[in-house]
């Protein structure tokens, strides 16, 4: 509406594409944040929107939301609690889903496979509206979600972020500052003594391990420079592995002091922590709240826990994906997921 004249009808989008002199499309791909159009193009829109005070029409959001919308979540295959969990909301969402008029299906891929990964995306082009993957940050990975975009499909990038690509949206925690929670956790269970601390992750390859190995390592060179922390070692998020890697580093680190376990796979750093007795005098700090990781707090192998809500990540997922269809407003602040520390005292 033209704030000098408030009985003028609200602007729509084809008037955005008149004043900007571009297509109907053009200004549709502009205010959706698509890729694909010139920088100056982009700016003569935005200039367009401003000066018109354009704004979605509700009326269009609620027809957006009547057709049915086909939405693939693209989560790691193997043994993941975690994965598991967000599994488990997808399930429990369902009937929401449904009055949303949204059809989910949930795929298992390889995402330490980029090449696997990118293909499982490229499959859902033209056959789904969005699609909400955990993805790695390859290059080929990048260039199928934006080939996708391009397509018109809504990506969202769920735990570990590609954020180099042209997905609409990440869903997450800031996994540089749970790194750094874990280093701050670790230094002050440690305490003043020199010791050797060891990290065990998924892959470097992950957007949200490199992020949180990251943060690791900044706090202990800054506040912790006593504590020797070691070369990383990777198990894929497989507690096989990580039990075997635990196994070998106890033995060729016996006054080993510490572990930060980036990853999933706790499970298997708890059996090598039990089979060389040291689960009671080796500070050991990883990620997600789910039943075994409960339960090694509360006995004692685990010291502390941090997690994020895999029930609101899902949510925020579909919500941002509600949004991109209707061309609504993301509310920030509702779809910030926070960084949660569990110790054995305050277990929910």
């Amino acid at each position: 509406m033209d704030p000098r004249n408030p009985l003028k009808a609200r602007a729509t989008l084809e008037d955005v594409a008149l004043d900007a002199q571009v297509s109907l499309a053009t200004a549709d791909r502009v205010v959706n944040k698509r890729p694909g159009v010139r920088e100056a193009t982009v700016a003569r829109v935005n200039a367009a929107v401003r000066r018109l005070g354009y704004r979605p029409d509700p009326s269009a959001a609620k027809l957006a939301r009547s057709r049915l919308r086909r939405v693939a979540f693209l989560l790691p295959a193997g043994n993941n609690r975690f994965v598991d969990l967000l599994g488990e909301q997808i399930e429990a969402n369902a009937e929401w889903m449904r009055d949303q008029r949204i059809d989910s299906e949930v795929l298992s891929v390889n995402v330490f496979n980029p090449g696997e990964l990118a293909k499982a995306l490229l499959a859902q082009e033209g056959q789904r509206d969005a699609v909400v993957v955990m993805a790695l940050d390859h290059p080929v990975v990048r260039s199928a979600i934006d080939q996708l975009t391009q397509a018109g499909t809504v990506v969202i990038t769920l735990v570990s972020d590609v954020p180099s690509s042209t997905r609409q949206h990440y869903v997450g925690i800031d996994n540089t500052a749970a790194g750094r929670t874990a280093a701050t956790l670790i230094g002050r269970f440690v305490g003043a003594r020199k010791a050797q601390v060891a990290i065990i992750l998924g892959s470097l390859s992950l957007r949200d391990h490199a992020e949180r190995y990251f943060g690791f390592n900044q706090v202990m060179a800054q506040e912790h420079p006593h504590l020797t922390v070691l070369p990383p070692l990777e198990g894929q998020d497989d507690a096989g592995r990580n039990q075997s890697l635990a196994v070998q580093l106890l033995a060729d680190h016996p006054e080993l002091a510490a572990i930060y376990s980036v990853g999933a796979g706790n499970a298997g750093i708890c059996q090598a922590l039990r089979g060389a007795g040291r689960d009671q005098n080796t500070v050991f700090v990883g990620h997600e709240l789910t039943n075994v990781s409960r339960a090694e707090l509360l006995n004692g192998t685990m010291d502390a826990v941090i997690n994020q809500d895999a029930g609101h990540e899902i949510r925020s997922a579909l919500r941002v994906a509600l949004a991109q269809w209707s061309q609504e407003p993301v509310l920030a602040d509702q779809e910030r997921i926070r960084i949660d520390i569990y110790l054995k005292d305050n277990l929910p």
